[in-house]
Order: C-alpha cells, then sequence, then structure tokens
C-alpha cells in the first residue's frame, strides 16, 4: 500500500499552558520563608557563639574591668543606681564574649550574604576566617593604643577649670567598650571586601564611585560610635574608618586580579 501523502497546511500551534499568577506568588513567597528561614538560623547559631562567648567572658571580666579602667587612672567609677555594677560588670563580659564570638559571626554574616558558596568560595571564606580575626584584634589594640588615650584626655580636660571629672561606671564603659568593639569590626572591612572581591562581587571602580557615601557613612559610624558633639572625638574615628576604605580599594583591585587566575 503506497503511503499517504500529507498536504501542505497550516500547523497546528502548541501553546504553553498558561501561567498562573498565584503560582509565581507562592513562589515569591516561598523563596522569601526560605531566606528568611536562613537568616533564622544563622542568627540563632551567631548568638549561640555569643552567648557561650560571654559566659567565659564572665570569669575573666573582673581582671579586663580593672585594665579598662588604666585610661581613667585606675580610678573607681561611680555607680548611679543599686544595679549599675552588675549591669556593667555583664557589659564588659559581653565584650569579651563578643571578642571571642566574632569569627563564628563573620562567618554567619558572610555566608548570608553569599548564598549557595561553591565548594572553592567556601575553602577562601574558611581561610580568610582567622586573618580577619586577627584584623578585628589589631583593630582593637589601635584603638586602646592610639585612640582611647587622646579620646580621653580632650573630653577630661575640656574645661577643666568648669567641670570636675567623676565619670560614670554606665558612661565611661559604654564609652571604651562600644569604641573597641565598633572599631574592631571596622578593621576587618579591608580583607572581608577582599574576599567579595575575589570571588568577584565587588569592584574598585565601585568603591571609588561612592567615595561620597563613605564619608557619610564614616561619619554616621563615628557619630554612633562616639555619641559625643565634639568634633574632635568624630575625626578620631572618622579617619581611620576613611582610611580603611581606602585600603579596601587597593586589596580589592588585587582581589579582583587573583579572582581571574583562580581556577574555579
Amino acid at each position: 500500500m503506497p503511503p499517504r501523502l500529507r498536504l501542505p497546511g497550516r500547523r497546528r500551534r502548541v501553546l504553553p499552558p498558561p501561567v498562573r499568577v498565584e503560582d509565581d506568588e507562592q513562589e515569591l513567597r516561598m523563596s522569601l520563608l526560605d531566606h528568611l528561614e536562613e537568616l533564622r538560623q544563622r542568627l540563632f547559631k551567631a548568638a549561640v557563639g555569643l552567648v557561650i562567648g560571654t559566659l567565659i567572658g564572665v570569669l575573666f571580666a573582673g581582671q579586663i574591668y580593672e585594665i579598662l579602667l588604666i585610661p581613667y587612672g585606675g580610678r573607681q567609677l561611680q555607680i548611679l543606681d543599686p544595679t549599675g555594677s552588675v549591669t556593667n560588670y555583664f557589659r564588659v563580659a559581653l565584650l569579651i564574649g563578643g571578642i571571642l564570638a566574632i569569627p563564628l559571626v563573620t562567618y554567619q554574616l558572610m555566608a548570608f550574604v553569599l548564598p549557595a558558596l561553591t565548594r572553592r568560595e567556601k575553602r577562601i571564606v574558611y581561610l580568610a576566617l582567622p586573618a580577619i580575626t586577627l584584623l578585628f584584634l589589631v583593630g582593637v589594640a589601635f584603638t586602646w593604643f592610639f585612640l582611647i588615650p587622646p579620646a580621653l584626655d580632650f573630653l577630661a580636660n575640656f574645661q577643666a577649670n568648669v567641670f570636675t571629672v567623676e565619670w560614670t561606671a554606665d558612661g565611661y564603659l559604654g564609652f571604651v567598650t562600644a569604641l573597641l568593639f565598633w572599631m574592631g569590626v571596622a578593621f576587618e572591612t579591608p580583607l572581608v571586601f577582599f574576599v567579595f572581591a575575589i570571588l568577584g562581587f565587588v569592584t574598585p571602580r565601585a568603591l571609588i564611585k561612592n567615595w561620597r557615601l563613605a564619608i557619610i557613612g564614616a561619619a554616621v559610624a563615628a557619630a554612633i560610635i562616639t555619641p559625643t558633639v565634639d568634633p574632635v572625638n568624630m575625626f578620631l574615628v572618622m579617619a581611620p574608618l576613611l582610611t580603611l576604605y581606602t585600603i579596601s580599594i587597593f586589596l580589592v583591585a588585587l582581589g579582583n586580579r587573583i579572582g581571574k587566575v583562580t581556577p574555579a
């Protein structure tokens, strides 16, 4: 039997199934919920690390408290409420806990910002963590030896013929611990930018282009770290922050080159 001939004609077009808006909204909602769940888990792990570090800090808070009084001449601080001594003791313990937990907290934040890391990218982050922690400690040491003495000297001698220097524990320890911790965090930023550059998430051109935002951000950060109205302490904090931002630009340029030659 001869094969049946197919006459040319219009082909039937097979249309894709219609996309339901409800499905897209549900998928978007599920994706958002997944990200929020991941953020919750990472924040929980960071909080657990901070709690463990603080519990360890409770054992050494007394010794660290005496060291923190050295810039004040070793004198006793005033407390104005019955729970002031306990509050400030745990304030020092929290500072120690933050320093001990900083590697874990930094990793959790970087892992959330850089989702779905490949094995190579995770290796880069892991290798950077000791150096990031070291930079945090360098920032704490720099603040202790080079920022706190002139800042406290200025505050203690400002209008000394009018005011008597008798600082409270809340005011003194709040100022010193905030300056130590947040300047330590600031010293981490160049290496964090360096890691992001190796992974291809930031370029030096972007940092140079946003230099105005960097100055504003440094001013805001200085105002938060040192909540005083005097420009001297703000400058003492802004100058290192802007210097770190400049160093970050060069490290990002180097990181981009390393990222291009490093095999995936």
